[in-house]
């Protein structure tokens, strides 16, 4: 792990590898780091080829970036608000020899295609790992980037709406949220998307799910299905051989 001090407004920069070493990663040593959601996530999307991937609210870039390496021919656009992390992001795409294949953007993802620089109905597939609490739904972190990234501003109608008119006809939604708010989260698509997957993921296989990786196809009549749950840990604790392999980015949760 090496160290950088830019850029200065999120304190000590950190150089992180993730996926047995493959994805490099610049992030702040304080505050929000990437995880576990967003290897899930990204390790959730299905094989896209030369198409396009958004990554709403990318932060540092791990969603998109994991997916690109998972998919090489895979073109991604990382889409993060904070200047300070998309300057990062950036960085991180030439870091992993990216950067002919993605782009970064930075702007609020509740803004107007037209605002975003985005073209509409442009994109196979967005990707989210948005805000999950309510304010007052935990304690929030100092930090101001940890507080942004956990503690959502309001409902995700508006990221909804946004990712609807950035997808070709038939492009697919993949969003990771807390368990509990799953019923947010279908009230939120609304009838704009349909094909549903719900996939339960659990900490332990006898605990309650603690995540949901929700899939969404733009304009679908599909009826919706729920997947077998996904598991981390076994009883030992230690990740299970499946669940390591995709942290390690060697397997799908197919």
């Amino acid at each position: 792990m090496s160290e950088t001090q830019l850029p200065a407004g999120l304190g000590e920069i950190v150089e992180d590898r993730l996926l047995d070493g493959r994805l490099i990663l610049r992030q702040p040593r304080k505050g929000h780091r990437a995880g576990s959601d967003a290897i899930l996530l990204a390790a959730a999307l299905p094989p896209l080829g030369a198409g396009a991937l958004l990554d709403m609210g990318a932060g540092v870039g791990t969603v998109g970036l994991a997916a690109a390496l998972a998919q090489p021919e895979l073109r991604a656009t990382l889409l993060e608000r904070d200047p300070e992390l998309a300057e990062l992001a950036a960085q991180n795409a030439a870091l992993n020899g990216m950067a002919e294949r993605v782009d970064v953007v930075a702007a609020d993802v509740t803004a107007l295609a037209s605002a975003l620089g985005l073209k509409p109905a442009s994109f196979d597939a967005v990707a989210m790992n948005p805000p999950f609490y309510p304010p007052g739904g935990t304690r929030a972190s100092p930090t101001p980037n940890r507080k942004a990234a956990h503690v959502a501003e309001g409902s995700l109608a508006p990221w909804f709406k946004t990712a609807r008119g950035l997808l070709k006809p038939g492009g697919l939604l993949a969003i990771i949220h807390r368990a509990e708010a799953l019923p947010e989260l279908l009230g939120d698509l609304g009838s704009s998307f349909g094909g549903l997957t719900i996939r339960p993921i659990h900490g332990f296989a006898d605990r309650p799910a603690i995540r949901v990786i929700v899939t969404a196809v733009a304009n679908s009549r599909k009826p919706a299905e729920l997947l077998p749950a996904f598991v981390i840990n076994g009883p030992d604790g230690r990740l299970t051989p499946v669940s390591d392999a995709v942290h390690r980015g060697r397997a799908l949760l197919d």
